[in-house]
């Protein structure tokens, strides 16, 4: 069902006239917030019940769908969870938009490049130089490869192993939308998103990990510089204010010999980071491409890797 998941995913991306389950995710976070807000609850105890109550949420309702579908013929219940499964993964929808900042960009036009970013970072783009547009695009596009692809994958077969495969991975689709909405330490957010921002630090810590892996042996695969990304993980991995972050864009910065990181800002304060990767190679629009590539390629090494470990796990 993973396959068939990834496939349709790869195919088609999110669906546009069937309903997809994140935006309700996001729709049931936003009215969690506003009545906490409007509550006299701290908004750090708020936070924890914002956390709460989206996961419990979630895994209740998707639990029940599954219920109810298998009651009506157990072949529904699987076309269910194919078609859930899917809409939890983004490659294709990563890369759309990654491409528009690289079509725009193509054509020398910057604003609407600019554009085109600020609806995948968090990051204020109006003023943004052609070389920071790369980079941003770049670095969420390495981000994103674990957080909507690798992650999901691997939430899935974890899943497998206690039979809810759906569950786990719309719990962490849920953890992950609550960090990309609340999870910022702008004072507006910052008490009331800690407890997401934890959370998805925890979840992601073996993704980011083990997915960064997978990003250099499908870099390494497509011709990349496999040694160099290597040592740029191992030193860089850290150059990150996230604990996950590091990896997949070190991976990525390591593979293609770039530099990115750096400082950027995010609602007018700038926030001070390190670099990432060394400066041997000047940034092209190209280099979005090559990320979204080895994307890909990641993505189809760790469906291998967990074909792997499920048939040691059955033999043994």
């Amino acid at each position: 069902m993973i396959g068939i998941a990834m496939a349709l995913d790869l195919i088609f991306g999110d669906p546009v006239r069937i309903p997809h389950p994140i935006i309700y995710i996001g729709k049931l976070i936003s009215w969690l917030e506003k009545r906490i807000r409007k509550s006299r609850i701290p908004l750090k105890i708020g936070g924890f019940l914002l956390l709460l109550g989206t996961v419990g949420v979630t895994a209740g309702v998707i639990t029940l769908l599954l219920q109810l579908g298998y009651g009506i013929h157990p072949y529904v219940k699987d076309l269910m969870t194919i078609y859930l499964l899917y809409t939890s993964l983004a490659a294709k929808c990563l890369k759309d938009e990654v491409l528009k900042v690289w079509k725009a960009l193509e054509q020398q036009d910057l604003i609407l490049a600019r554009k085109q970013l600020s609806y995948l970072v968090g990051r204020d783009t109006e003023s943004l130089t052609r070389d920071e547009v790369i980079r941003g695009a770049v670095e969420t596009a390495a981000e994103n490869t674990v957080d909507g692809v690798l992650g999901p994958l691997l939430f899935m077969g974890l899943g497998m192993l206690w039979g809810i495969p759906v569950q786990s991975v719309f719990i962490y689709k849920a953890v992950n939308t609550l960090d990309s909405m609340v999870g910022y330490q702008q004072a507006h957010y910052k008490a009331i998103g800690y407890a997401s921002a934890k959370t998805d630090d925890l979840f992601n810590y073996i993704p980011a990990r083990v997915g960064s892996i997978c990003m250099l042996i499908g870099g390494g695969i497509l011709g990349y510089d496999f040694a160099h990304g290597w040592k740029i993980l191992w030193r860089d991995r850290r150059n990150h204010k996230s604990p996950n972050c590091g990896y997949p864009e070190s991976a990525v910065a390591g593979l293609l010999r770039i530099q990115i990181g750096g400082t950027n800002t995010y609602f007018h304060e700038v926030v001070m980071k390190p670099t990432i990767g060394d400066h041997d190679r000047v940034l092209e629009p190209d280099h979005m491409k090559k990320t979204i590539g080895i994307m890909y390629m990641s993505e189809f090494v760790t469906l291998l890797l967990m074909i792997g470990l499920g048939i040691l796990l059955i033999k043994l």
